[in-house]
């Protein structure tokens, strides 16, 4: 693992967007989904570089990734050939670590509705469903109404963990 290159952009933007689209398309409204053409994928990831952690294959290659912003876990998807690997584990024990060096001793994540393997994932890696709230999710322009998404509010608590 480590903290991710320009070298990883494209590579990044194609996990991610695979991972969205296999576990959001059933799940969100349809402007979300043309919120996020496939143009759109890269220059959100050129956006979070600084906060993002990558897991690598053999070839060096980024297979995973993780994206943190201040308190909350942002992203966090691994490509087809990185699961099952551990390296979601990985990852999330990673931005559990970051956010926790930040001075934060509790973290939260958003799982959109409708995605239960993401919830078992993170209720097996120790983090508690908070119950439901509605995320807004930024439109195609700065100046687009946000987009309402029904998701779940998971949490974790890191006090020990920056001990």
């Amino acid at each position: 693992m480590r903290p991710a290159s320009e070298g990883d952009v494209d590579d990044i933007a194609r996990i991610w967007r695979a991972g969205w689209h296999e576990v959001h398309l059933e799940h969100v409204p349809q402007a979300l989904v043309d919120a996020r053409p496939d143009s759109s994928w890269r220059p959100r990831v050129v956006r979070s570089l600084g906060d993002t952690l990558v897991t690598v294959g053999a070839d060096g290659r980024a297979t995973g990734f993780v994206m943190t912003h201040e308190d909350e876990v942002e992203h966090l998807y691994v490509g087809d050939e990185a699961r099952g690997s551990g390296a979601a584990a990985a990852l999330l024990s990673a931005a559990e670590g970051r956010i926790a060096a930040s001075g934060h001793d509790r973290a939260w994540l958003a799982v959109v509705d409708g995605n239960p393997r993401a919830r078992r994932f993170y209720e097996r890696s120790g983090w508690h469903d908070e119950g439901g709230f509605t995320h807004y999710a930024p439109g195609v322009q700065p100046e687009d109404e946000p987009i309402a998404l029904p998701c779940r509010r998971y949490v974790r608590d890191l006090s020990r963990t920056r001990g």
